[in-house]
């Protein structure tokens, strides 16, 4: 498998999972080890609720193989404001929190803005300013999730660009989809599974994101794409992350 290219889903603990992806019987404890071994990377979501303590962090790197990889939500304390610039102090204790000990599994952070949040330059670009490169001296990849409508525009893309950072690609009817072609970093939440297909997209859909995928990372030895199947039907979405992954070895 191309480590350049990390196929997943949302989480690991969702009822409905017990019922068609898990093992019948399985331990919900050991629903992470299990999940990291049918799939390349997850986004945990967990992480925007809560605050986990470093031994958290330590323990799921160890319950997972050596080449997977954890995509962080940030804590939603430091997107959920009115002023991005004041999300200082909150930015640092997250970074801070712990999530060094998972070391080379340590992926994307991703910074949730409120749907209701419109664009706007100067906030956007001092909260970017805010953004950490490093923890520990591990580089740090930052990935922007924004809702609002008025974020599709140049100078957005131009703000990322200018501090290395990406924005996510959503495939949905809810959200803006906004690609970023001149990041080396996609990250891609596909959210439109259907419940009454079996791996929630046809086939012949994800054959188009496996082929865009691949065409992505193929680019150089730099870009990497992210591709995550998150809410929709989303008891579907381990069985279409799967099928990507079966895809992509064909």
């Amino acid at each position: 498998m191309n480590p350049q290219l990390r196929v997943g889903i949302g989480g690991w603990t969702f009822e409905p999972w017990r019922n068609n992806f898990y093992p019948p019987g399985l331990a919900h404890a050991k629903e992470l080890t299990y999940a990291s071994r049918q799939l390349t990377a997850i986004e945990v979501n967990g992480t925007f609720y809560s605050t986990f303590k470093p031994t958290t962090f330590a323990k799921w790197r160890d319950e997972t193989p050596e080449d997977f990889v954890f995509s962080l939500k940030a804590h939603r304390f430091t997107t959920h404001r009115k002023v991005l610039a004041t999300a200082g102090e909150g930015i640092n204790n997250f970074i801070g929190s712990g999530l060094a000990e998972l070391g080379g599994k340590l992926g994307p952070i991703v910074w949730q803005f409120m749907p209701t949040k419109a664009f706007d330059a100067e906030d956007t670009a001092a909260f970017l300013k805010l953004l950490p490169r490093e923890v520990q001296g591990r580089e740090l990849r930052h990935v922007l999730d924004v809702r609002h409508p008025s974020f599709a525009t140049e100078q957005y893309l131009d703000l990322l660009r200018a501090h290395g950072c990406t924005t996510v690609y959503t495939d949905s009817d809810k959200f803006p989809g906004i690609a970023h072609a001149l990041s080396e970093l996609a990250y891609l939440r596909l959210m439109r599974s259907r419940a009454e297909l079996p791996t929630g997209y046809p086939e012949s859909e994800l054959a188009t994101w496996v082929q865009g995928a691949q065409e992505w990372v193929g680019q150089s030895g730099r870009h990497q794409a992210f591709v995550f199947f998150i809410n929709g039907a989303k008891e579907r979405a381990p069985a279409a992350a799967q099928a990507f992954l079966k895809m992509l070895q064909a």
